[in-house]
This record gives C-alpha cells, structure tokens and sequence, in this order.
C-alpha cells in the first residue's frame, strides 16, 4: 500500500473522530439538560469509540510517514486532543465523573478542530529531528499538556461548583468541593511530573543535537515558565496549605500559560521550535 493511501485512510479516521467528539459532547449537554443517566453513558461511549479511532489514525498516519506523526502542527495538535481525551476518560472512569466529560469533550473538539485547519502534508524531518529523543520528548509534552487540560477543566467545574443548588440534579453528579480540589491536585501533579520528563529529554536531545542542553529559545523559557507557574502551586499547596478557589484559579492560568507556550510561541515568537 503507497503512502498515499495510508494517509487517505488517515484523513478518513480523523474525519470519523472528529464527529464522534462533536457528537459526544452534544450527548453530554444533552445528559446535563436532559437528566438522563443513559445519555451520559452513551456520550462515554462515543468518546472511547472516537479516542480509539483517533488512536488508528495516528498509527496509520505514522505509518503512511515512515516515522513518528509528532513533528508538526497539526501532528502535535492533534495528538494534544489525543493527550486530553485520553486522561479525560481514565479520569472520568476513575471518579465516576460523568460531568467532567461535559466540560472536556468542548476543549477537545476546540483542540482537534484547530487541527483540522493545519497543513496535513507531510514533509521529510530535519536533520534535528531524526533522533530517538523525539518519541521520548514529545510523548511526555503530549501527557503534561493532556493532564494540565483535565485540570483546567477541573478548575472550572471547580469555580462553577458554588452556583449549583443543593440537592439539584448537578449537586449529586459533581463532587463536592474537598474532592475536586483533590482530583485537581492529581491532575497537575501528573501534568508537572511528565512536563519534568519533557524538559529534561528535551534538554538532552538539544545538547545533541545543537551541542547546548539549554539556549532560551521562545519555547524553552515559557515551558520554563509553566514548569514554573505549575511547580508554585504544588508548593503552595504543600507548604502552605493551598486549597479552593485560588488554587482553581492558579490551574486556569497555568493552562492559559500551557496554551501560550503551544501556539502563542508559535505565532509571536518564533524559533528553534517553530516546527512544532
């Protein structure tokens, strides 16, 4: 099979995922309006289904490109979607949290939906690229990056949770405040811990590559800076006590700072990273 149909069968799958995010997300505004238990279970189904396509169609991809599908826009974006979906649903199965997916499934198709805007060419890596620190690297940026997204969105919920009438139908379906807080916390925690790994391979592949571990490209200082940003709410937390709604606040801009450092860079700033 040419690389021509592998990357058809591609954009087939991608075409099919995107439907099955958007049509997820309406069956969750439908579970929240309706009230209906099962219209949350399908919406979990159509978001496994759409995540699992999604995986295939980055498998074909990498395969229709001899190489793996993480070196540009609208490879990494997607992957971002991939990333977010992914610890969406280990969240929502872990907390039975079914609203979490109502909040989530909008960024993701946000997310995918910037993708499918980008250039789907495919173009020959650059001499720096073609290393085995690129799986390591952007792997680890793709689940920070996922995690920081389920804690944004947590935030959110979080910040939203005052405003809902006792005994309501949201009420029962939303953790109370004490636990969001907790499955927030969890979230950055495992979002800092893979932007670490990120940073450091990161820092490795670049000594190889341009013979300096570090050289304040755009990209580099604002990942700094969201390690940063992310690393002073643990702190906070730990040390100080940290809880509610500044800590909620403090993963919305952390997540905006996440947001700068994928696409504001890339527009405003560009570098060494611009590729990506």
């Amino acid at each position: 099979m040419t690389a021509d149909k592998f990357l058809n069968i591609e954009n087939t799958l991608f075409t099919v995922t995107m439907l099955l995010y958007f049509a997820s997300m309406i069956v969750y505004f439908a579970f929240i309006i309706s009230k209906n238990e099962k219209a949350a279970l399908i919406a979990n189904l159509g978001m496994t289904l759409g995540f699992c396509l999604h995986t295939a169609a980055l498998i074909v991809r990498g395969i229709g490109a001899g190489r793996l599908p993480l070196t540009n826009q609208y490879e990494f974006a997607t992957c971002f979607a991939w990333g977010l979906c992914l610890v969406s649903l280990i969240f929502i199965r872990k907390y039975r949290f079914h609203v979490l997916g109502a909040f989530a499934a909008p960024v993701i198709f946000l997310i995918i939906g910037y993708a499918a805007m980008q250039s789907k060419d495919v173009h020959e890596l650059m001499p720096a690229l073609r290393s085995n620190w690129l799986a390591f690297h952007v792997s680890t940026a793709i689940i920070a990056y996922g995690s920081f997204g389920v804690s944004f969105v947590l935030a959110l919920i979080f910040l939203l949770r005052g405003k809902v009438g006792e005994g309501s139908f949201l009420d029962q379906h939303i953790p109370a405040e004490e636990k969001l807080d907790v499955i927030g916390y969890r979230a950055v925690s495992l979002g800092l811990l893979f932007l670490t790994f990120c940073i450091v391979t990161g820092s490795i592949w670049a000594e190889r590559a341009w013979g300096s571990y570090w050289s304040w490209d755009p990209k580099e200082t604002w990942s700094l800076i969201t390690w940063l940003i992310y690393a002073l709410y643990l702190h906070m937390r730990i040390r100080r006590g940290w809880r509610g709604r500044s800590a909620a606040v403090f993963a919305v801009i952390g997540f905006i700072c996440v947001l700068f450092t994928y696409l504001g860079v890339n527009t405003f700033l560009p570098g060494i990273h611009s590729y990506a």
